[in-house]
């Protein structure tokens, strides 16, 4: 394939995603739906999404971290046994769950997924899966907070195995290309969804340790990593200085990391990528054009967003799993 030159990016990449972003999209949805449907509980439990959305807007409402956090929990359950709800179950006697993986010690706002369940639990008991509900919740946090909305298609069952030692297969921050490539590509996901998916980080943020290592001895001939712009570089270089006694000090992945937009991928072209794994995409020519069309087209990242969202709720779905009682804890 031949991939458009940046000079005339835009207009190339309108012409390259217009109609096979609707394309794939209606093919995902047919490829899944003997197991999944937007209508899932239509019958069973018409008000499931509004229960869901109004836990999640509740939420919101008193913590402005919870639509980041649910977003990555979203991802981090789906990247690991696909999207069965893993995540959300307690470490036990003799098993350490995923939630307490090292990867995953920073995700929170569990509580989110746990209110919605316990008003479902009330409303149609035994119904919806804690899986369907964390897919919800986390188009319920990009919808409002500006970013696009789509028909999420449910149906999912929820797993019973949760293992921390299976975190280890998350994509690292300082991951190159070609690490991404296979690390998507191993969920059944393509470079445009790698690329769309990473502007999930529009709603980010980030402890100096995932980062801190771009900033101080970087190689033997820099020492900061030289695909920072200089004066960003600087600036992380005061929040994290060398030693950090501040383990709460870090960095909003976006300049506007309360709405999601495009700014993510501005940040990225303009050298001011946090993770070294953001920045790569900027360096290597998969993904270079991919950035810098989104960067320059909000509409266009939106619609992609959506389309990669669906494939990605689609990884890994349970034939037979359980609809747990409450998320926590198999039944």
């Amino acid at each position: 394939m031949l991939y458009p030159r940046s000079h005339n990016m835009a207009s190339c990449a309108r012409k390259y995603f217009s109609f096979p972003a609707m394309f794939v999209l209606l093919i995902s949805v047919s490829l899944s739906k003997a197991a999944l449907d937007a209508h899932y509980y239509d019958q069973t439990c018409p008000q499931a999404e509004k229960i869901i959305a109004e836990a999640v807007r509740d939420a919101s409402a008193h913590d402005s971290k919870v639509p980041p956090r649910i977003l990555r929990m979203f991802f981090h359950d789906c990247f690991i046994r696909g999207c069965d709800a893993s995540v959300l179950l307690d470490s036990s006697t003799g098993n350490q769950a995923e939630k307490d993986g090292p990867p995953n010690i920073s995700v929170r706002s569990f509580y989110v997924i746990d209110n919605a369940k316990a008003k479902l639990e009330m409303a149609c008991p035994g119904t919806v899966s804690c899986a369907d509900i964390l897919a919800i919740a986390a188009r319920d946090v990009v919808a409002m907070s500006g970013g696009p909305n789509w028909n999420v298609l449910k149906g999912r069952k929820d797993g019973r195995v949760s293992k921390a030692s299976d975190t280890i297969t998350l994509p690292a921050p300082f991951f190159n290309v070609t690490q991404l490539i296979q690390s998507f590509a191993q969920r059944g996901l393509g470079v445009k969804d790698l690329v769309a998916l990473s502007g999930g980080h529009t709603l980010g943020f980030s402890h100096c340790s995932s980062f801190e290592a771009r900033l101080h001895k970087f190689s033997s001939a820099h020492d900061v990593n030289p695909s920072m712009d200089d004066e960003f570089a600087e600036e992380l270089k005061k929040k994290c200085p060398k030693p950090n006694r501040d383990h709460g000090a870090g960095q909003f992945l976006d300049l506007t990391p309360a709405t999601f937009d495009n700014g993510y991928y501005a940040g990225v072209v303009a050298g001011k990528g946090v993770f070294g794994s953001d920045q790569a995409l900027f360096g290597d020519y998969r993904t270079k054009w991919i950035v810098e069309s989104f960067a320059g087209d909000q509409g266009l990242f939106f619609r992609e967003f959506a389309a990669s969202m669906v494939r990605l709720g689609n990884v890994g779905v349970l034939e037979d799993g359980e609809v747990r009682l409450k998320c926590r804890a198999v039944n």
